[in-house]
């Protein structure tokens, strides 16, 4: 719903801030525990997952789970592993965006849209994705709610108020109102609230065996509520729990498994608009390393519904070099995010707040996204956090336009070569560790790399080595 991150950090000062940030944010906040006792559990099946994105009300023509559902098996087939479902729950009739208003004014957590189905359709996609090795997130979002919610009748003392008056959430980076007019801020110094959001979010977990959350705006609401909420869902399974938010590496001890890479999505959107430079790759991850504790894991990703509504497509954001970006998210630490449409080269800005329509067109881009995800499923060396190997930089003659870096994981190693520049590259390869001979997966070629060898790249051309 709103595009939250740092500033990239290209520096220690950045780094400080961040830090100095992440303090302003919190209230009663987490402890500081940096051992993994303190990590919250991640269950075993993310290890090696990527989540795939669905605008429910966009994703078909009809719009409802039915016709997700039947769209299941073919993102099993890609190799997609956690669907992440935009907001379910019923919307605001008093004050919308547009025809049907934004998915994120809520008017009810614990009921279905009934435009999307019933609770039993719901139930169905839910069952139908666990009996294809599928996982189901739902977008929550728990720092405000439509302004006709009952609850502003009801519990008018839930919510902030100033003079009087409810007001929306507040920037955090500004401290002034966000331009959120449809929805009004909810206070949780209140008990009673936070009770009634936790029973909210226990309820879907319990009637819907969801496997989990993605926080809107993660941030806006205080750390001590997130964590005394994780234990009360995990009581009942352990869930997957994804914070749309970066700036606060506390979340991550006591709720949160992943929050966003907006950071590294800037910084190659920065790249392929020739801003900035490949070798600046490397000081975002070392400043990461630094901020977040050695379990974090970051979703990476090229597009989402932000992006994609707000600030441009694909073609827009990366313009020829896409498909190479989409390859470093999806082989850099991180877990890769697809958004709905992308394997038919998505090629529009989706509306959020009207109905519109992906324009499929037979899932061109499929077998590039499969190829990518299967090779993160069956190689240790790409998965997520703590379970795959650390990202080495191989280094180059020109760094400032070729990235190149060696994953490995016991026996398993991956060599990544991207040419993030619109011209050809010859450029000449130093370090250890990543000699050998690999097969290429896009064009199952051989291919032997040795120390200072000179490779040749075309303009945004990207090599993936296995071996």
């Amino acid at each position: 719903m709103i595009k939250l991150y740092l500033a990239i950090l290209f520096s220690s000062l950045l780094l400080i801030t961040a830090c100095k940030n992440s303090s302003q944010n919190q209230t009663e906040n987490s402890p500081s525990d940096t051992t993994a006792s303190a990590a919250p559990p991640t269950p075993d099946w993310a290890k090696n997952a990527t989540v795939y994105e669905v605008n429910t009300r966009q994703f078909s023509p009809q719009g409802n789970f039915k016709a997700i559902e039947a769209q299941l098996p073919r993102l099993k087939e890609m190799g997609v592993d956690i669907i992440w479902l935009m907001p379910i729950y019923p919307i605001s009739q008093e004050t919308k965006k547009g025809v049907q208003a934004s998915p994120y004014a809520i008017t009810d957590f614990k009921t279905i849209n009934p435009d999307y189905g019933t609770m039993a359709d719901f139930k169905s996609l839910v069952n139908r994705a666990h009996a294809l090795g599928l996982r189901v997130i739902l977008d929550w979002v728990a720092s405000h709610t439509a302004q006709d919610h009952s609850w502003v009748k009801e519990h008018p003392d839930w919510y902030v108020t100033e003079k009087g008056k409810m007001v929306s959430p507040t920037n955090y980076q500004t401290g002034k109102p966000t331009n959120w007019l449809s929805v009004v801020k909810l206070n949780y110094d209140n008990p009673d609230l936070r009770k009634s959001m936790t029973e909210a979010m226990q309820y879907w977990v319990k009637e819907a065996d969801i496997d989990g959350y993605r926080c809107n705006a993660a941030g806006y609401v205080p750390n001590s509520f997130w964590n005394s909420l994780r234990p009360q869902l995990d009581k009942i399974k352990t869930v997957f729990m994804l914070a749309e938010w970066e700036a606060d590496p506390d979340q991550f001890r006591g709720c949160f498994n992943m929050n966003y890479g907006w950071s590294m999505y800037n910084l190659m959107k920065s790249v392929a608009k020739g801003v900035s430079t490949a070798d600046k790759i490397d000081s975002l991850r070392d400043a990461n390393q630094k901020l977040f504790p050695k379990w974090y894991y970051q979703m990476l990703f090229t597009q989402n519904h932000d992006e994609n509504t707000n600030n441009g497509t694909l073609d827009e954001s990366f313009g020829p070099g896409a498909d190479a970006f989409i390859v470093l998210s999806s082989t850099l630490e991180g877990m890769p995010l697809v958004y709905n449409g992308m394997e038919s080269n998505l090629n529009k800005r989706l509306a959020v707040s009207d109905k519109d329509t992906i324009a499929w067109d037979g899932y061109s881009k499929s077998d590039f996204f499969k190829t990518l995800l299967t090779l993160k499923h069956r190689n240790k060396a790409l998965w997520n956090g703590l379970s795959g190997g650390n990202a080495v930089k191989i280094i180059t003659d020109h760094d400032d336009q070729v990235y190149a870096f060696h994953r490995q994981r016991d026996n398993d190693r991956v060599v990544v070569l991207l040419n993030l520049s619109g011209k050809p590259q010859t450029v000449h390869l130093s370090g250890d560790g990543y000699a050998g001979t690999y097969a290429e997966i896009f064009s199952h070629q051989s291919v032997e790399l040795k120390a200072e060898m000179a490779v040749t790249l075309k303009p945004w051309e990207y090599r993936v080595l296995t071996n």
